[in-house]
């Protein structure tokens, strides 16, 4: 099981692409709302200001889950145990709660990265290890090659884009997914259908978007520099969709949107 399904971590703070004193005033509100867990990655270059913000939030490190991604770039021998002690010290922590592997290789041969990624968890500089944006073939791959657990594979997750074979494959695999660009950078406020089903259960939007997710399987990332839109975010757990609810958001994934592509980041795969 994720370290992730539990009332609190299941709703993770995304801090991409915050930086400086946003990054640190999002943080302070996301605390102060609730949230203890909270996502950073190398690549973001905002780690040190999340372990400030964490540090001096007045909350104690053991009711933390600080989750973090190692670049592709630094997925070397010599680059990658050094890489993620820089990243530790930055956050002023001795361990993360998670430690991911951001991208697979552009050449899709995982085997070297997931072995450095195990050494680090072996090492103590990990509590726990997964991926991110893995296809359904390496999540199967990664299973065979890795004794420790995977406890997530964080992936593109919304209604506008069928993730069903990846589901499936978290099912096969004991990998569970959880989610970035959780409402389509904003595209789901540009479909009234998702208002429309809130009307009914005294919810915005983004809240019902963000439950579908949640009943899903699927635990949340969510970035908002907004107090209200942070609190919002994180007060999804009193409610639940109707079966009817969610087979209607069901059918806006045939859109098969995808935000972050080629177009994006080169290396990314070949989705499924």
């Amino acid at each position: 099981m994720s370290i992730y399904f539990t009332r609190t971590f299941q709703r993770s703070f995304g801090t991409y692409p915050l930086r400086g004193d946003a990054c640190r005033q999002a943080i302070e509100t996301a605390l102060a709302t609730g949230y203890r867990a909270f996502d950073t990655a190398q690549m973001y270059e905002n780690e040190a200001e999340v372990g400030e913000s964490l540090a001096d939030g007045g909350v104690k490190r053991d009711e933390l889950c600080i989750t973090t991604k190692v670049s592709i770039h630094n997925f070397s021998e010599e680059r990658f145990l050094p890489s993620v002690e820089q990243s530790l010290r930055d956050l002023r922590v001795d361990f993360a709660d998670v430690l991911l592997l951001h991208w697979a290789p552009a050449d899709g041969n995982i085997a070297a990265s997931l072995g450095l990624l195990q050494k680090a968890r072996q090492l103590g500089l990990a509590r726990h290890i997964g991926v991110s944006n893995y296809t359904a073939g390496m999540m199967r791959q990664a299973r065979s090659i890795v004794d420790a657990p995977l406890v997530t594979n964080q992936v593109e997750f919304h209604p506008f884009l069928n993730q069903d074979i990846l589901l499936a494959a978290a099912n096969e695999t004991g990998i569970p997914l959880s989610s970035y660009c959780s409402v389509a950078r904003g595209k789901v406020f540009e479909q009234p259908l998702f208002a429309e089903i809130g009307q009914a259960y005294d919810k915005t939007a983004g809240q019902v978007v963000l439950r579908w997710i949640l009943q899903k399987g699927v635990p949340l990332n969510t970035m908002s520099t907004k107090p209200e839109n942070i609190r919002s975010n994180f007060n999804i757990m009193d409610f639940t969709l109707s079966s009817i609810d969610m087979a209607r958001i069901d059918a806006q994934t045939q859109k098969n949107l995808r935000i972050v592509g080629r177009d994006l980041i080169p290396w990314a795969p070949e989705w499924d």
